[in-house]
């Protein structure tokens, strides 16, 4: 069984692919590398860009556990800039990624 998140959200388990929407001030602020910096310490692949609407997406694939602990930090007080909002989605991971890098 799947666990929960604080927020009750289903965690998946095993491999994962995580895709966050994060609303904000959060472009020109850092906010990519610091995301590219808390994915590969978690051991992630993926990448995060900035999108034409001021929102940063971040893809990340990898062990659950590990994506949902970077979901956590992107919602958490602690990041660059100011994140209103993350929305996110969890899928099976498409693989075929190397690396984590800033779009």
């Amino acid at each position: 069984m799947p666990a929960a998140a604080p927020d009750g959200a289903v965690i998946p388990r095993g491999q994962a692919r995580l895709t966050a929407w994060v609303e904000g001030r959060v472009q020109g602020v850092g906010f990519r590398w610091w995301a590219r910096a808390r994915a590969l310490e978690l051991g992630l692949v993926g990448w995060a860009e900035n999108l034409e609407d001021g929102r940063v997406r971040v893809i990340a694939e990898g062990a659950a556990a590990a994506c949902a602990e970077l979901l956590a930090v992107l919602e958490g007080a602690d990041t660059p800039g100011r994140v209103i909002r993350v929305t996110h989605r969890w899928d099976k991971p498409h693989g075929g990624l190397s690396g984590f890098s800033e779009r």
